[in-house]
């Protein structure tokens, strides 16, 4: 999980920009936000992995996380 990612500017203010409008359907709830992005992503990575195929086991054993709305 030590991805690092650099942007430039433009990508920075382009991230921020989707940020922001992420929070803001979320009535500017910063931490509902981000529990909604991770599940969303987690959602995102098991549809990859079932295209994919079978993928090493993750260290921390890849325990899954619901957060309601």
């Amino acid at each position: 999980m030590a991805h690092i990612v650099t942007l430039d500017s433009r990508q920075e203010a382009a991230l921020q920009a989707v940020a922001d409008k992420f929070v803001a359907v979320h009535k500017g709830d910063v931490m509902k936000a981000l529990k909604e992005m991770i599940v969303l992503n987690g959602r995102l990575q098991e549809q990859l992995d079932a295209r994919s195929g079978p993928r090493p086991a993750r260290r921390n054993g890849g325990e899954h996380f619901a957060f309601g709305r």
